[in-house]
């Protein structure tokens, strides 16, 4: 024990003699500056499994740079917006007047605009539309001569199967 402890260096330390349950002693133990023991050092992870980790505790999807910031919306983006939002607008509008003649009644089929969300407005505007092809073209038919009125017929026929197929993938 004497001889361990004079040839110690800087971070070195020594564990004591212990006893055993049958009685002899262990030897005592120089352990070196910066030594780990097996059962404490990390287990290697290689850099796909830290990375499924990471991605795992994100809560953005990769890529994701929240401090990008975007662009300011110029004047025309912001005009043209303002259009479309009229329109949809003027298009729901249409489409409860169009009911409420139909109904009598404008509660019964229609719910309130700010109950309905994006694609319930989107659904609203083409069946409006299609209600208004249909109305037109009764209107329609009985003033053109019988050569237009085909031609007419099949032009709305064309107009309601694509709203129809618009409607049915919303």
């Amino acid at each position: 024990m004497a001889d361990l402890s004079k040839t110690l260096e800087e971070g070195e330390r020594i564990v004591t003699p212990s006893r055993r349950p049958d009685g002899t002693l262990r030897k005592p133990i120089r352990i070196r500056a910066g030594y780990i023991p097996q059962d404490e050092v990390a287990v290697y992870q290689s850099k796909g499994a830290l990375w499924r980790k990471e991605t795992q505790t994100q809560e953005v999807p990769p890529g994701y740079d929240p401090v990008v910031p975007t662009k300011p919306k110029t004047k025309s983006v912001k005009k043209n917006e303002r259009k479309k939002e009229k329109r949809l607008q003027a298009a729901l509008e249409k489409g409860k007047n169009s009911e409420a003649m139909e109904d009598g009644n404008m509660e019964k089929g229609v719910l309130p605009a700010e109950d309905l969300g994006c694609a319930s407005e989107s659904f609203e505007s083409l069946a409006s539309q299609m209600n208004e092809l249909a109305v037109s073209s009764n209107s329609s038919v009985g003033l053109a001569d019988s050569s237009n009125m085909e031609s007419q017929l099949q032009d709305i026929d064309k107009r309601i199967r694509a709203l129809k197929k618009k409607v049915s993938s919303v």
